[in-house]
């Protein structure tokens, strides 16, 4: 739950390196308040039978939409890729795979152009 609100912290936060936990478990969390935005939807009766959700997970995913862009983008920076790289999600599904494998890569190890490697500033703290 700290690395969720951590990325939230860092809402609008596009530079800088996160590691792969932070991202992980960002998504992990991010996930399960969606579901469990869509299922409060579902059970006041505010989801629209043509889409399954309704107002309240459209603001949870707005409301998120911006730190899971900047997490996202800091990922690709500690493995040495440009922020632009998300854009690759748009090629029809051939995109979708190689973002993916490119969020589960390692990590540069050492400082990069984009900062210093966040494992070795979590083993100093």
């Amino acid at each position: 739950m700290n690395w969720y609100l951590e990325v939230l912290k860092n809402y609008a936060v596009f530079n800088g390196r996160a590691r792969r936990k932070e991202y992980w478990m960002f998504v992990l969390f991010n996930v399960i308040f969606a579901i469990a935005a869509m299922l409060v939807d579902n059970l006041l009766g505010l989801a629209s039978d043509a889409i399954g959700y309704g107002p309240i997970y459209g603001l949870y995913a707005l409301a998120t939409l911006i730190p899971g862009l900047a997490v996202g983008v800091r990922r690709l920076h500690d493995i040495g890729k440009s922020g632009w790289m998300l854009l690759i999600v748009l090629i029809p599904l051939v995109g979708a795979i190689w973002l993916l494998v490119l969020l589960a890569t390692v990590g540069q190890s050492g400082a990069n152009e984009y900062g210093p490697d966040p494992k070795q500033i979590a083993v100093v703290s």
